[in-house]
């Protein structure tokens, strides 16, 4: 109880709340430092799966080779970056500017994998007798791409975001063991200083975070789907009955 009471303490005191080191400042760093990577996987992973799914071409290879971000853990892509990026924006006296360069990729790698796979995967479980009614009502392949995979894609395309936003947003709290900021200063420092208190609360804080970025892109999810795929379903295409036999 005692150390609830210290926890409870630590959100009640002003000083939490003020300055380059209070909670609103943080939030602002730490979203900064989950949504640029978020934005630029966006752009490399939606394009490629959709593509690939699209076309069936180096489907196993794209995927395999997206999902190395997964098999390699965040931590060490993040100290090889910082290593890798630091020397020259050291000596340029951006330091803090390198960490964030080595927190964003980091942060890249782990969220173009589920991009990738569920954008492939989406793209590619299109119902084929969807597909060949569009073509033979004379769509070119960007229009059944458009009008017929996408629209019946875009829950499991939106699953993938929503992992891989919550994923990052989780992670980025990382980025201050090379520097950065973010909620993930309170733990760092927290545990150098030995307050306690302000670890969890830093620890609480990311997981509140992690909590709306799921909340708010499940709503969007489930806003998104066309009517017709909501709740899983897909809408079923209009057969020509068959000819009376003479």
């Amino acid at each position: 109880m005692e150390f609830i009471g210290e926890v409870i303490g630590w959100f009640a005191d002003p000083a939490s709340w003020s300055g380059n080191d209070g909670v609103p400042a943080r939030l602002g760093e730490h979203l900064v430092l989950s949504v640029v990577p978020l934005l630029l996987a966006l752009v490399v992973g939606l394009p490629l799966g959709i593509l690939v799914g699209h076309t069936g071409r180096g489907a196993a290879a794209v995927v395999n080779l997206a999902n190395i971000g997964r098999a390699v853990p965040s931590l060490a892509i993040l100290i090889i970056a910082f290593q890798l990026v630091l020397p020259p924006l050291v000596a340029a006296g951006l330091r803090r500017e390198a960490a964030e360069v080595a927190t964003g990729l980091a942060m890249l790698a782990l969220a173009v994998p589920p991009l990738v796979t569920n954008s492939y995967v989406g793209i590619a479980d299109v119902d084929r007798d969807l597909i060949e009614a569009g073509r033979g009502m004379g769509m070119s392949g960007a229009q059944v791409l458009r009008a017929v995979e996408l629209p019946l894609a875009i829950p499991l395309i939106l699953a993938g975001v929503r992992t891989a936003a919550v994923q990052v947003v989780a992670t980025a709290t990382l980025g201050a063991v090379v520097g950065t900021g973010g909620f993930g200063r309170y733990i760092v420092d927290g545990i150098a200083q030995r307050r306690h208190e302000e670890v969890f609360a830093g620890a609480l804080l990311v997981a509140l975070l992690s909590i709306a970025t799921e909340l708010l892109f499940g709503a969007l999810q489930a806003r998104a789907a066309p009517r017709g795929v909501r709740g899983g379903t897909r809408p079923e295409v209009d057969r020509v009955p068959e000819p009376a036999a003479i």
